[in-house]
């Protein structure tokens, strides 16, 4: 989907027109084709018919309109992978974190996910023939559990320069859900600036759960959660890069026979994460991983270890 034309190059579009849409954060066609008229409009000052006008221009020439099913078959043959760290997990994954994709990883506290949040910041710098991308990450750090320490850790020991793969990381630490909703929304700029393959949110729901309390509430923030989980999603797919989103859990009094626990954020998160994975501690220090929703993939299970080189397999995994 990723086209080499300039904004100019948009029927309609002149350098001043141009220059307003840079300054309002949109840098490329793809973050046009996938914004809509009102998004345009209301970014720019621009007229919502013109706004339309170009929206409409800029999916003609990515050809996201109307196609034929090869060709979609050829955009997904586009996707790549990068490596967990453990073979089970990426068997289990199809090969790994899919890029065109959102992978939500949920899961109580201590079961693995901000691990393999921090694992995935290195292993998406590794040489293509080793599961990377050969490609940098963006860390939006919601919670403040972001340690450039278990950077460097997990660097040594996948043999990389640990202050080359300190720079490769751009970090950001929200304290509220509006400036969580402008990164994402920056994310075109900075993905425009540096070789950005990965964007991992950790967490997802935390800061709109903590400021948008009561059920009078979770109308506006289901709205709000909904308009920024889709705009991860029209970022993987307009740039060819993975979304990983951490979430948290929620218990549910009223169940007494199973796992009492669910995924935050109800249907809104749930419609919107191409590959959902639940996490939980297992027997002797290891981690299980269940894939329980994917398009295409299988159900199942794989265990790994959390070891001071990040992710890894635990002795004997297999993925079933």
């Amino acid at each position: 989907m990723m086209t080499e034309c300039s904004l100019e190059d948009i029927d309609g579009v002149g350098p001043a027109t141009a220059r307003k849409l840079r300054e309002a954060g949109f840098v490329s066609i793809e973050s046009l084709a996938v914004a809509t008229a009102f998004e345009i409009s209301e970014a720019t000052g621009i007229g919502y018919d013109t706004a339309l006008k170009i929206s409409q221009a800029a999916r003609e020439l990515v050809k996201i309109d109307l196609v034929t099913a090869d060709e979609v078959l050829k955009r997904r043959q586009q996707a790549q992978k990068i490596t967990t760290g453990s073979k089970a997990l990426d068997a289990l994954l199809g090969g790994g974190i899919e890029t065109q994709a959102i992978t939500e990883l949920v899961g109580e506290f201590g079961t693995g996910k901000t691990q393999l949040c921090h694992t995935l910041c290195v292993t998406v710098q590794l040489p293509k023939d080793k599961g990377g991308l050969e490609a940098g990450a963006l860390f939006i750090d919601t919670e403040g559990t972001f340690r450039p320490e278990r950077i460097v850790q997990i660097a040594r020991k996948h043999r990389l320069e640990a202050e080359k793969a300190l720079k490769n990381i751009i970090y950001a630490r929200v304290y509220n859900s509006d400036h969580q909703v402008l990164l994402v929304d920056k994310a075109w700029e900075i993905c425009s600036q540096h070789p950005i393959r990965l964007i991992i949110v950790d967490s997802l729901t935390s800061q709109f759960r903590g400021e948008y309390l009561g059920r009078e509430a979770l109308a506006l923030r289901q709205q709000r959660l909904n308009g920024h989980v889709h705009k991860l999603l029209k970022l993987a797919e307009a740039l060819n890069l993975a979304v990983v989103v951490t979430n948290q859990v929620v218990a549910n009094p009223g169940q007494f026979f199973g796992d009492p626990n669910k995924p935050a954020g109800g249907n809104v998160v749930a419609h919107a994460s191409t590959y959902r994975l639940f996490l939980r501690k297992g027997k002797e220090n290891t981690r299980v991983a269940c894939l329980f929703d994917a398009p295409h993939l299988p159900y199942g299970e794989a265990s790994f270890l959390v070891g001071e080189g990040g992710v890894v397999d635990s002795p004997g995994s297999e993925s079933s």
